[in-house]
């Protein structure tokens, strides 16, 4: 039996992970990147197969990690981790640094970037784990750096569904909820709560309308996260 508790017992960090240059480019949030030798300096970052970012890294052979500050906003995070670069170009309004590989940095809510060269690419399943050996590195603030325990126990964030530690706790939880409580749902990235009795008079919707009738291109009002990443309380 797995207990998907102790999953959450391991320590990660943020970060947002980039490639492309100054005309293509993308990025993702990520919460499995790490160190994987000291000379050289290597770093292995993961990301999903279907994700925009995967094909960028592939392509230009280089990619970028910022590490978020722990008051990284909910705008960044929405931004990064809920939104698809297949069609906004996410890095438009964030201030960005480039470097020898020409690779974009994000310095917005980030206390420090690292850039890396491609060494080798390892498929592990539904990821891709890109190795990259690190050229440049910069120390911005020397700040604390936000957690995935802070994200998840203090700012109450979940994994957008393309993480390596994404759980589906919908499905998880949907046997032991109580029927009798209000249809509330909540965005994981920002925290704003959907009441279906309230509705939301900004977006349109009635109060009363069934969570199942609220078109699928309902988007959070504050942060801009999808409605399939909001979750039922």
């Amino acid at each position: 039996m797995i207990d998907i508790s102790a999953l959450f017992k391991i320590s990660y960090g943020m970060y947002i992970v980039t490639s492309g240059n100054r005309e293509q480019n993308n990025g993702f949030i990520s919460n499995s990147v790490f160190q994987v030798t000291a000379s050289p300096i290597q770093f292995a970052v993961c990301c999903n197969k279907d994700n925009y970012t995967s094909e960028f890294i592939s392509t230009f052979k280089s990619f970028s990690i910022s590490v978020l500050k722990q008051d990284a906003s909910a705008d960044i995070i929405g931004l990064f981790g809920y939104m698809s670069g297949r069609y906004k170009n996410k890095l438009l309004d964030c201030k960005v640094e480039y470097s020898e590989t020409n690779v974009p940095m994000v310095l917005s809510d980030s206390l420090a970037i690292l850039e890396c060269k491609l060494i080798r690419t390892v498929d592990v399943g539904s990821h891709l784990m890109f190795v990259g050996e690190v050229i440049n590195s910069k120390l911005l603030d020397d700040t604390e750096p936000l957690t995935y325990a802070y994200y998840r126990n203090v700012k109450k964030g979940k994994a957008p569904k393309n993480a390596p530690t994404f759980v589906d706790e919908k499905k998880l939880n949907e046997n032991i909820r109580d029927k009798t409580m209000s249809d509330v749902y909540k965005c994981p990235v920002c925290g704003y709560e959907h009441n279906v009795a309230e509705g939301d008079p900004k977006s349109g919707i009635d109060p009363n309308t069934p969570w199942n009738d609220v078109s699928e291109e309902y988007t959070c009002p504050l942060c801009g996260a999808g409605k399939e990443d909001f979750y039922k309380l």
